[in-house]
């Protein structure tokens, strides 16, 4: 079989969003094309997610619905490194996430008929990849830069660590010079992205994150940096040293770190090794240093072991610190994961309680916007959703909707903000 049309979908984090755009780039340049159509694509390739057991469903029944086509079908992202035996069947390949780079090597050996099980040790075993190099960025001007595989934890509901390892930090040359070329090639917002960011360089026992942000913000161009994912204890011994480099104004003023409970006895259970007051701390002293800085955290819904009173004091750090969003996640039993053998509790205990972290999320997300109404702001115009309707992102990385009849797509405007939704701000062009 000679393949020409390769189908990719792509589920979950930045980090696999950036996977499939360096696959993408390794089969365009051998000759392949890609096609939106599973149908008449001659292989089909499906990066997958386990973090929600939600997203685990919906691509198992997605792959049943592919499998309906009778083509090859190449796993990769998380899922073959945590369900290699339940996935294993006719027609189906399995890419570890480590080895994102060898995906043009399996496609020539299932072209070329080769024995399954070859196929299947040569592509699953563990080791350290550097993902880095050629892509075919989804967006023009946004540029996504992985610095770091895999964390320093062990969470107890946690299958990531399962598929991802230890963590493995990039080299500082190779995210400098992947950086620099996204830039040289009109980027204009730069993407900090991995596991944990701020245990870059853990690995060789110090904390680099600082030193490699202070390098990127000295290279030349203009653009913004979004750093990603950040976990309190990696990045409590550095705080001082990320406030300072969030003054600068190449980085976007947004911060995502992760409570999961406002409970040290959860947190314990959970495995998370820090406390309550440590997540205050940071948030305190960034919103101190750092105003408008825009807050993301996670909430885990239903530990097995949180009562309510647990919760309360989850809704009561909620209620203290005011983050503008937080991704709420009911808690779902991840397989071959310590928490796996707890006994769950109740569905309408868990559900209730997510509907509650929701309601004061939307209740946060809404109040916060609203306090950018009559505030002009610089947006960089990202995307064309339809006709005259465009969005950006201002400087602490809020979502906004502009209407304009001159083609602003990737450039920079000022626009003056004029209503709030809960999840994005809608504005209009100020007259130059």
């Amino acid at each position: 079989m000679k393949p020409k049309f390769i189908f990719i979908e792509t589920y979950g984090c930045t980090a696999n969003k950036n996977n499939s755009e360096i696959m993408l780039s390794l089969l365009l340049q051998a000759g392949l094309e890609k096609t939106s159509n599973p149908e008449i694509a001659d292989i089909l390739i499906l990066n997958t997610c386990i973090v929600k057991g939600k997203t685990e469903n919906k691509i198992r029944g997605r792959i049943k619905e592919l499998k309906k086509l009778n083509k090859p079908i190449i796993i990769t992202g998380c899922m073959p490194d945590v369900y290699k035996e339940s996935l294993v069947e006719k027609n189906i390949f399995l890419l570890s996430t480590h080895h994102t780079k060898n995906i043009l090597k399996l496609v020539k050996k299932i072209c070329e008929n080769n024995p399954k099980d070859s196929l299947e040790k040569e592509f699953l075993e563990k080791q350290n990849e550097i993902k880095l190099g050629c892509k075919i960025r989804e967006n023009k001007v946004i540029g996504i830069t992985q610095i770091c595989e895999g964390c320093t934890g062990n969470c107890s509901y946690c299958q990531t660590k399962i598929a991802k390892g230890n963590i493995f930090s990039y080299p500082e040359e190779q995210i400098i010079n992947n950086i620099k070329k996204d830039i040289e090639s009109e980027c204009r917002e730069v993407f900090i992205t991995s596991q944990d960011n701020s245990a870059y360089g853990l690995d060789n026992g110090k904390h680099q994150l600082p030193g490699l942000i202070k390098k990127i913000l000295s290279l030349n161009g203009n653009f913004k940096i979004r750093i990603g994912m950040m976990n309190v204890n990696t990045l409590m011994p550095i705080l001082n040293e990320m406030i300072e480099l969030y003054k600068n104004e190449k980085l976007f003023k947004f911060l995502h770190l992760p409570l999961q409970s406002g409970s040290d006895k959860i947190l314990k259970d959970m495995n998370r090794k820090y406390k309550v007051k440590d997540f205050l701390k940071i948030l305190k002293e960034f919103k101190k240093e750092i105003p408008g800085i825009v807050i993301e955290t996670d909430v885990i819904a239903g530990y097995p072991t949180e009562k309510e009173e647990d919760f309360q004091k989850t809704i009561e750090i909620l209620n203290i610190t005011i983050p503008d969003f937080f991704n709420i996640s009911k808690f779902w039993s991840r397989k071959f994961t310590k928490a796996a053998s707890l006994k769950p509790l109740p569905i309408a205990t868990t559900t209730s309680r997510a509907k509650k972290l929701m309601e004061l999320c939307k209740k946060n997300a809404k109040e916060n916007n609203q306090k950018q109404i009559g505030k002009t702001k610089k947006i960089i115009i990202d995307k064309k959703l339809f006709d005259n309707i465009y969005s950006g992102r201002d400087e602490s990385f809020r979502l906004v909707i502009i209407k304009s009849d001159k083609n602003i797509l990737y450039k920079i405007i000022k626009a003056r903000i004029t209503k709030a939704e809960m999840l994005h701000l809608l504005g209009e062009l100020e007259d130059k």
